[in-house]
């Protein structure tokens, strides 16, 4: 058994296909196929089944996986660990962010990042937070930036600011003079929300769960901006984050309108693995965060 055939399989469980995995391990698929084959000999177990349209992990084979990606882990970490001795913060820092942050965080934290750590530029992924789970279990990714909850087992979490929400709405719309509504009044109106598998919009649905109960009416949008965008042109109202509201995001077709206390807010929270080595890399992130005046947020103290 090698490092390199814990590789390969834990490619073809990510994969669930031989030539994906084969293309991404950079070697033929017969080869691949061999490799995996001769580690199945060894043990004397079958870690995939195989037919002619998909890969399948075994019971008994997802248990060697996991354990393969566990090892790799421990092995990635000897090598950070060997690195640290040089500089944590340098080298890719392969970052996770949430659709519903990402456009409105990184042109401010990059730029700030880069004031404290130079040489350590951000691999940039954007998703929901599902996905953003799994590709930080899988090593995939270092860090993710998202809302809590975010409860995963052998992952950390460190959170670093508060965000309340506010209601958007049509400048011709009854509630444009408002200064203020709650939450629960949302019901009456036709609503804007992102897709299912967006953790905002359940957020949103939380703080009014009669959106779903009552007779309110309730479309989806894919982006924050496509929402905007759909209230600009009269076709309803939505809720955002304060962060996608800055200045910068004005437009004179809307109008923004605050929640009566105590309004919904998200906290947002930093996530890595307990097991990553670069935790300075962690610190000058969460740092370089709490350095940014993006308007409505409330950062926490570490």
């Amino acid at each position: 058994m090698t490092l390199t055939e814990l590789r390969y399989i834990v490619a073809v469980a990510q994969e669930r296909n031989f030539r994906r995995a084969a293309q991404r391990c950079f070697i033929s698929q017969p080869a691949l196929s061999l490799a995996v084959q001769k580690l199945e000999e060894e043990l004397g177990i079958r870690i995939f089944e195989r037919s002619k349209t998909e890969v399948s992990v075994t019971p008994i084979g997802d248990r060697v996986i996991e354990q393969a990606q566990r090892a790799l882990e421990e092995i990635a970490q000897i090598k950070a660990l060997a690195g640290q001795g040089k500089n944590p913060l340098a080298g890719p820092l392969r970052l996770g962010v949430i659709y519903t942050i990402g456009p409105y965080l990184l042109p401010e934290l990059i730029p700030a990042l880069h004031e404290k750590a130079p040489h350590m530029p951000l691999e940039v992924e954007e998703n929901t937070t599902a996905n953003l789970e799994q590709l930080l279990r899988n090593g995939r990714i270092d860090a993710a930036i998202v809302a809590l909850p975010f409860e995963v087992p052998g992952v950390e979490t460190r959170p670093l600011y508060d965000e309340p929400f506010a209601t958007v709405v049509p400048k011709t719309h009854p509630w444009a003079k408002r200064a203020s509504i709650k939450a629960e009044e949302l019901a009456s109106e036709k609503v804007l929300l992102l897709a299912s598998g967006h953790c905002f919009s359940n957020q949103v649905v939380e703080a009014c769960p009669e959106l779903q109960r009552n007779g309110g009416e309730v479309l989806q949008g894919n982006s924050l901006e496509t929402l905007r965008n759909m209230v600009a042109s009269g076709l309803g109202i939505t809720v955002l984050p304060r962060s996608a509201i800055s200045p910068r995001h004005n437009s004179p077709l809307l109008k923004v309108i605050s929640f009566k206390a105590p309004a919904p807010s998200r906290r947002v929270a930093l996530a890595w693995r307990k097991s990553f080595a670069r935790r300075p890399a962690m610190d000058a992130l969460a740092a370089a965060i709490r350095t940014l005046q993006i308007p409505g947020i409330k950062h926490l103290s570490r």
